[in-house]
Parts: structure tokens; C-alpha cells; sequence
């Protein structure tokens, strides 16, 4: 922009690898926002096959959660401002919070318990991130978050037979190792990206592969669910590539 006015104003957030308002005006990480778009088409393919087969309302929340996640994402990277990235990074817990519930309630005895607690846990965070910049903190917290879901998430992959539920646990690790390089490169190795002649757009690589990854763990997850349930899950394809669960529930349900 010219004199270094910016449409959005000054950078008061985190930047990334990708130079600003180089593509639009309007939008100061262009690829960074873009590539927020997929997650929001799986999302909404997700969504529509749980309300299509009258899943339980939590996955029609948890796909709703990533649709508000990656909008939260596209505001973040679209302004570089610090009140955007914690509307960004806020819904990264309260999903994970969606997350550790769906993974452990079908065990947990006491029923009002753990939503309660959860949903205090994800109130008072908000509150706290509201007024503060956590910095590495919050990556340390978002990490222990998803340390939690881990043992409970392998315990379902040890126990489904399924080869094509399988597949899918698979792919979410794959494309979350895969994520996990790409947005570590962009981080760390930025000077030296920003010298090449092609920049690799790292960042916005996390943004789609995480799209894809959050997909795949749903569905994994709903196969799961429907199994508990004995509704006689089977993996099915749309367009013979997205993979969704298709259920037969008993009569009586």
C-alpha cells in the first residue's frame, strides 16, 4: 500500500511468511486467508451428512466448530490485527474442549460433569485470552489439549476392525505430520524462503492439509460413535474421493 498505509491499518498481530497486501488491498495474507476455504467445504460436507442421518447433535456442533474455525482463520490472516488472531486462536481450545468430550463422555459416568466443567474451562479462557497475549504459552496449552485426546483416539483405532474406518485414522495422522512440517518450515525458515524465487506458502499448506485433517478425524470419529451405537457404520465416498459414514439404525432408534 502506498506510503505504508494499510486498509486494515497497522500489523498488531503474529505475521507470517507471505508478504502483505501484495495480492489484494484488501487482504494482507492472501494465500494465508484462501486457504482457510476447504476446511469450510469438508465442514459443510460433514455437516450435512450428520444432519442428513440424524447423528448426535455434537457432531453437527463439531463441524459447525470448524466452519467458525477457519473463518476465525481467515479474519486473523485477512487483518494481521491482535483482536482477530484471538478470534482465531480462542475456537482452536473451545474445538479441542469439543474434541476431549466426544472422545471421552461415552465412558464417563457422571453425564452433566463434564460438559459443564469443559464448557466453564472454554468460558473462562476466552475471558482470560480476551485480555491477554499468550504467546508460546498458548501453543504450549493447545498442544497439551491435543495430548489428551491421544490415548483415547488410539484406544478406538486399536479397537475398529474396519479397514476403511483404519484408513482413516491414518490419514489424519499422516496430514497432520505432513501440516505439521510445512508450518514448521514456514516458520523457522522464513529469511531463507523469502529469498527464493517461489514462495512454497508454507502456512497456507497447514491451512489445507489441517482442512483435510479435521475432516478425517470427524468422520473417523462419527464411525466410531455409530459403532458404539450399533448402527452398523460403513465408510461410503462421495464423488468417489470424501470419504463419509453411512448408517443403518435399528428401528427402534
Amino acid at each position: 500500500m502506498a506510503d505504508g498505509i494499510f486498509f486494515w491499518g497497522p500489523v498488531t498481530s503474529k505475521e507470517w511468511c507471505e508478504p502483505n497486501y501484495v495480492q489484494s488491498s484488501y487482504i494482507a495474507e492472501f494465500f494465508n486467508t484462501i486457504s482457510n476455504i476447504p476446511c469450510i467445504i469438508l465442514a459443510l460436507i460433514g455437516l450435512v451428512n450428520a444432519l442428513r442421518q440424524r447423528f448426535e447433535k455434537r457432531f453437527s456442533v463439531l463441524h459447525i466448530s470448524n466452519i467458525i474455525l477457519a473463518i476465525g482463520s481467515m479474519t486473523y490472516h485477512a487483518t494481521l490485527r491482535q483482536m482477530q488472531q484471538q478470534g482465531d486462536e480462542t475456537p482452536m481450545v473451545w474445538e479441542m474442549l469439543l474434541y476431549i468430550y466426544i472422545l471421552y463422555s461415552p465412558d464417563w459416568h457422571y453425564r452433566s460433569t463434564m460438559p459443564t466443567f469443559l464448557f466453564l474451562y472454554g468460558a473462562l479462557f476466552a475471558i482470560v485470552h480476551s485480555q491477554i497475549r499468550f504467546g508460546i504459552g498458548f501453543k504450549v496449552h493447545y498442544a497439551l489439549l491435543c495430548l489428551l485426546c491421544a490415548p483415547r483416539a488410539y484406544k478406538y483405532y486399536i479397537h475398529t476392525e474396519d479397514t476403511l474406518a483404519k484408513r482413516l485414522a491414518k490419514l489424519y495422522v499422516a496430514t497432520l505430520l505432513i501440516g505439521a512440517a510445512c508450518w514448521l518450515c514456514d516458520r523457522l525458515f522464513c529469511k531463507q524462503i523469502q529469498g527464493w524465487y517461489f514462495n512454497p506458502q508454507g502456512h497456507a499448506v497447514w491451512h489445507v492439509l489441517m482442512g483435510f485433517n479435521s475432516y478425517f478425524a470427524n468422520t473417523f470419529l462419527m464411525y466410531c460413535r455409530a459403532q458404539q451405537r450399533e448402527w452398523n457404520p460403513k465408510i461410503k465416498h462421495l464423488f468417489g474421493f470424501f470419504p463419509y459414514v453411512k448408517i443403518q439404525k435399528p428401528k427402534t432408534q
